[in-house]
């Protein structure tokens, strides 16, 4: 994360230099308002509405807690790219003549089930929908019961068992009966996939809350520039080396374990993955004492729903526009305030202050940007089995064809840096690059990785002896025939699917986290998540078109999806773009619950949130 701390390394903070000068005049500002007193913000300068008109804003440091975070997700990536990239050889091909692991050697391709590309690709789009439908779960359990770290280890038991479970099914004397061990692939498969979606429900808000300030302060650079130091910014770039982290693991599991696939056998796929998992709770114990932990705050759920409720009082109509204008409107969420509902008509649960309608507000208008998300990753979801069995029906050279997929990874890993030291920085410079523009030039490089897929698909169809029927194509000893294109042409969609990943899945875990009340953090993230479960319950309905010869319309009709939505997403997003620093200031709300917010660590390097 060493560009985090490009910006926050030169400043020397405006607060800390007033608290070395004469307390007098220490107390005089703070009297004016020109200084926060609140205990996160102490002695920090408010921005003037001028300075946010004119200085430029930077990131804050990042606390080591979040280093430790990011390794714990590190690993647990590692463990399920690691196990997921040979899924589609396991379902789809079948058992190498003569292999009794699954290993296909330098001049096959390796398998196990031999169920065929529409299975694989059925199967690997229910595993991604059940990863992504179980946060919802997660969310609920942390936010109600145990709070988001004990979540986190709980989650990471159930997955333990979920990975022991898929070596038992790759297993010598049991990957040789197909019928047995797609059973118990199966259920492995479900076991992983809840502890999963348990885990990456609170790993992604337990990370950035270990960032505790949450309202900009204009601090002094060491060259004497007056500059905003923006929390929007700092969970933003928190997120960007975060999913760094995330593509490191994803990197090295994924390329190790398609070789230990290949040469090996999958006994060593799943196991290896399964060896790092383990640190997971060794890191996560190291530093129990040092992270923030966001207590359970009870049926918060239930308050606001009984919230929005209590505000469509009135609003529903048999006409679906005028009950969506009514939905809309600034008055829907003010009458629910309690400051507008006589106290002795005012309901008992209302148990909150106006401050927290207005973050439930903020959060359900996030919600209504994610329900555009589904669309975004049917382009993504391509990447996990019809891509990879696009590389199998090219000249590989000796490589697996599951290590293309790495190039997303090995992609993200180049590009984060980049964009977060040159790209968004010059595009601030010329314009407001906020996070709904983001999102827009995610859904546009989508299209374009799927029009670059089309082409390959199409010469491919072109190059080989079979035609449209690649997957089939064999010769008079049955090896199969491919079409002589390199493989190593798929770069380009790996590429833009990582530049889109940059611009619409990071930024939807930072929207996530910085519109959600404090709160229901895990549940907004969870709500996010499950974009990605509505989105593989969508390509199950393209699945006919996973098979030759239909792999060209497959591609072409994802592009043509994902530009269709992106130009409404930027047609209807517009106001809510030209609201981002609003919402962004809006201040923590008030709710009664029956445990304190925040319970403080015993141990917390405060040092390390300084800006320096």
């Amino acid at each position: 994360m060493t560009g985090i701390e490009q910006d926050a390394q030169e400043i020397a903070l405006a607060g800390a230099e007033k608290h070395d000068a004469d307390k007098g005049s220490i107390e005089t500002s703070l009297a004016s308002g020109r200084f926060f007193t609140d205990a996160h913000h102490s002695g920090l300068e408010i921005p003037t509405d001028e300075d946010r008109a004119t200085l430029r804003r930077v990131s804050d440091s990042i606390p080591w807690n979040a280093y430790l975070i990011a390794f714990v997700e590190l690993a647990e990536r590692f463990s399920f790219y690691g196990s997921q990239v040979v899924f589609t050889n396991f379902i789809q091909q079948g058992l190498p003549p003569g292999s009794r692991t699954g290993a296909g050697g330098a001049d096959d391709t390796a398998g196990a089930l031999g169920l065929g590309q529409r299975a694989s690709t059925g199967l690997n789009t229910f595993y991604q929908f059940w990863c992504y439908v179980t946060p919802l779960l997660g969310a609920y359990i942390a936010d109600t019961y145990l709070g988001r770290f004990k979540t986190v280890c709980y989650a990471l038991a159930v997955a333990l068992v979920g990975h022991v479970i898929l070596i038992v099914s790759s297993v010598p004397g049991v990957i040789e009966h197909p019928d047995n061990a797609v059973g118990c692939f199966a259920v492995g498969m479900i076991v992983t996939g809840l502890g999963t979606g348990l885990f990456k429900a609170n790993i992604s808000p337990l990370v950035a809350e270990q960032y505790q300030r949450s309202k900009a302060f204009v601090a002094t650079r060491s060259d004497g520039e007056r500059v905003i130091v923006d929390p929007a910014y700092t969970v933003s770039r928190v997120y960007m080396y975060f999913y760094l982290f995330t593509n490191i693991g994803a990197l090295i599991g994924q390329i190790s374990m398609a070789y230990a696939e290949k040469y090996v056998g999958f006994w060593l796929a799943f196991t290896l993955p399964t060896i790092v998992f383990l640190l997971c709770p060794l890191v996560l114990f190291y530093g129990r004492n040092r992270y923030i932990h966001s207590p359970p705050t009870g049926s918060i759920l239930a308050t606001a729903l009984k919230l929005w409720g209590f505000s469509m009082k009135g609003h529903w109509s048999l006409n679906p526009w005028k009950t969506y204008k009514s939905l809309a409107s600034d008055e829907f969420w003010e009458r629910a305030k309690p400051s507008n509902v006589p106290a002795a008509s005012r309901p008992g649960w209302m148990s909150f202050d106006d401050v927290w309608v207005d973050e439930v507000k903020r959060g359900v208008k996030a919600c209504g940007v994610f329900v555009w998300y589904p669309i975004w990753w049917l382009t993504y979801t391509q990447m996990g089995s019809n891509l990879t069995s696009q590389a199998a029906e090219m000249e590989t050279h000796g490589v697996p064809n599951d290590v293309l997929s790495n190039l997303d990874p090995f992609a993200l890993i180049i590009l984060i840096p980049i964009c977060d030291l040159f790209l968004y920085p010059a595009l601030r410079r010329v314009c407001r690059f906020t996070a709904i523009k983001k999102i827009a030039a995610g859904f546009f490089t989508g299209c374009m990785a799927m029009i670059w897929a089309a082409v390959m698909q199409h010469y491919i169809y072109k190059r080989n002896p079979c035609g449209y029927y690649v997957a089939t194509c064999e010769d008079e000893n049955g090896k199969g025939l491919v079409a002589n294109i390199n493989v190593w042409a798929q770069t380009g969609s790996y590429v833009l699917i990582a530049l889109s990943e940059i611009f619409a899945a990071i930024t939807g875990l930072e929207y996530a986290f910085t519109k959600a009340p404090k709160n229901m953090r895990s549940l907004i993230m969870a709500l996010y998540l499950f974009m990605q479960a509505i989105s593989s319950a969508i390509a199950e309905a393209f699945v006919p078109l996973s098979e030759d010869p239909l792999l060209v319309w497959n591609y072409g009709t994802m592009a043509v999806i994902a530009f269709v939505t992106g130009i409404l997403f930027v047609i209807f997003t517009r106001g809510l773009d030209r609201q981002e620093e609003e919402l962004n200031d809006i201040s923590e709300g008030h709710v009664e619950t029956t445990v304190p917010q925040i319970v403080v660590p015993h141990k917390h390097n405060k040092e390390k949130e300084d800006i320096a």
